[in-house]
Formats: structure tokens, C-alpha cells, sequence
């Protein structure tokens, strides 16, 4: 299998360490190489994993199996427009763009392979027993918060520095948190109406928005979303309220508890979601299994975070 990645950061080196593994256990022969920006050489598992290294598309030869689009974000457009006649299958990191300006119909009468977007928190047990075990029409509303202070997120590095911070660089918790906004479109599909605010309202020194709050109408239910950069204290949950019970779903914790007339708590084993995703990627490849988000579904989710969204 012949594969490359275009970007290093710390998301392309997680992907393709998990994917290396999972290859050597299928006994599948395999190369990697890499589109790069920086001649610097390369260092520990980058060295070990990459044969061949290039430095514009141009040079990129045609014929891969699998092209991994994980460079920044506001990248990406121009990355998936140049490679996509080089590769059968693409995987591109989220969110798939930084903004709905682009036009991908031209892609969908093309597309042969697989172009898959990242959604890795619909690899979580947690929000596997959510989708398989709650019935969706019996949730009167619910309350999602992804809350977490940007400083500590990587350690030894400065806050100011990573993409996260940059607006320009498609930075910001309305496209860095999407994933909320992904397995909440996965659990209870399409919202009718959206109601945002979005800013910039802490003492952070970014320029990208670190709160965003959501309201959002179903036929059936409403639901709340809040993301932020500033919480001291990470939060990640789901709660879902019922007739009989409030289901609390906290994906930090890896449990699901419910309370009121209904008292259980279910608890998970930890489970590495970005291996999970690897897998069912190489199941979609390999074996044919169904892309359930494809790029028509990722930019419909990127129109609801950022406003651009429309109910056919």
C-alpha cells in the first residue's frame, strides 16, 4: 500500500502511527511518504516511518493508495484540489474546511474513492452507547458543553504559537470543538433552526474566538452547545433529558449515568477512539464499508457551526 501525508503536526503523526500499527497487524506491506513545507530533518518516529519526502505538488508522484490531508485547515481546499488525481482514497483531517466558500460539486461527479472526513469522537464507547442504546425520539432536549483551558492543552508548548490561536489559520473553538457538533448531527441528525454567539471574551492572547453557544431546533427537541477555551476545569458531556430520567454522559470520564426514576451508571474501559477511526478507515478501503462522513456531509456540519447552514 503505498501512502502519503501531507502535513507533520502532532494530528498527522498520531495518524499515522496508529496506522502503521494496524497495518503490520493485518501482515499488509506498506510505504509512507511526505509532502513537506520545512526542509529541517526529520527526527525519532517521523525518520523511522517516512521513505520518501517531498516539497511541492509538483514533484508528488501519481499512483497512492491513501493521501492523508492533515495540514492546517485553511489548507486543506487547495491541498484536496491538487492531490485528489494522485490517490484513490483521501482522509482529511477536521474540520474538512475553514469556511462553506467553496465550491465541491465539481468533486462529487469525480469522486471514486473514498474521501473521508475525521470524526473520532463517533469512536468513543460513550457516544457508541449513546447512538446504538437511546432512542432519539424520546429526548425531549439536551445540553452539550466541551469546555477546557487552550494554555494547558499541550504541554511545554505556547498557547500563542499553535493554530489554535490563530483566526487566520482557521483557529477557534467554532472549528477546533466541531466534533460536538458532528456526533450531535450523528445522534439526532439535521437541527431545523440555529441560533449562534461566537467571540472573543476572556483575557487569552489569541485572535481566533474562544466561546461559542448554540441553540438549535428540532421538530422534536431543542439542544444547547457550549464551547469554550477558557474553562479551568475540562468538561466534556452529554445530557439528555427524558420523561423518566436525565442521562448524563460524560466522554472525559468514559461513563453514563442516569438518574431520577432510572438509576444505573454505566462505566467504559478507556479505548484510544483515534485507533478505533484508523481501523474503520482501512475497513472502508479495504473491505468496503460505508463513509459516513464524506466530504457533502462534513461541509454541511462545518455550515451549521459557522452559520452558513440551510435546511433543504
Amino acid at each position: 500500500m503505498k501512502i502519503c501525508f501531507i502535513g507533520l503536526g502532532s494530528i498527522g503523526m498520531r495518524h499515522m502511527r496508529n496506522l502503521s500499527r494496524l497495518l503490520k497487524e493485518q501482515g499488509i506491506t506498506y510505504s509512507i511518504d511526505a509532502l513537506r513545507s520545512s526542509h529541517k530533518a526529520l527526527e525519532g518516529e517521523a525518520q523511522a516511518l517516512i521513505c520518501s519526502e517531498y516539497y511541492s505538488y509538483e514533484e508528488l508522484p501519481n499512483g497512492y493508495d491513501i493521501i492523508f490531508i492533515t495540514n492546517p485547515t485553511y489548507l486543506h481546499y487547495d491541498a484536496i484540489d491538487k492531490v485528489r488525481g494522485k490517490t484513490k482514497h483521501l482522509f482529511i483531517e477536521k474540520p474538512v474546511f475553514e469556511s462553506c466558500a467553496y465550491d465541491i460539486e465539481q468533486w462529487k461527479c469525480e469522486q471514486k474513492g473514498i474521501y473521508y472526513v475525521a470524526c473520532p469522537l463517533r469512536y468513543s464507547p460513550v457516544i457508541n452507547y449513546l447512538k446504538s442504546e437511546i432512542n432519539a425520539e424520546k429526548v425531549y432536549s439536551v445540553r452539550v458543553i466541551s469546555s477546557s483551558y487552550l494554555p494547558e492543552w499541550r504541554k511545554g508548548v505556547d498557547y500563542r504559537k499553535i493554530y489554535s490561536s490563530k483566526k487566520e489559520l482557521g483557529g477557534g473553538v467554532t472549528l477546533d470543538l466541531i466534533h460536538e457538533w458532528d456526533y450531535i448531527t450523528y445522534l439526532f441528525g439535521m437541527p431545523m433552526q440555529v441560533y449562534n454567539i461566537s467571540g472573543k471574551y476572556s483575557d487569552l492572547e489569541i485572535s481566533s474566538d474562544d466561546v461559542s453557544i448554540y441553540i438549535a431546533k428540532y421538530e422534536d427537541k431543542v439542544i444547547e452547545l457550549h464551547l469554550d477555551y477558557f474553562g479551568r476545569v475540562p468538561i466534556r458531556k452529554v445530557e439528555l433529558f427524558c420523561k423518566d430520567c436525565v442521562i448524563d454522559a460524560d466522554l472525559l470520564g468514559s461513563t453514563i449515568q442516569y438518574k431520577g426514576c432510572l438509576q444505573k451508571t454505566v462505566q467504559f474501559a478507556k479505548e484510544d477512539m483515534y485507533l478505533n477511526e484508523m481501523n474503520y478507515f482501512l475497513s472502508m478501503v479495504l473491505c468496503g464499508a460505508k463513509n459516513e462522513n464524506d466530504i457533502g456531509h462534513a461541509y454541511k456540519v462545518l455550515g451549521i457551526a459557522t452559520g452558513k447552514f440551510e435546511q433543504k
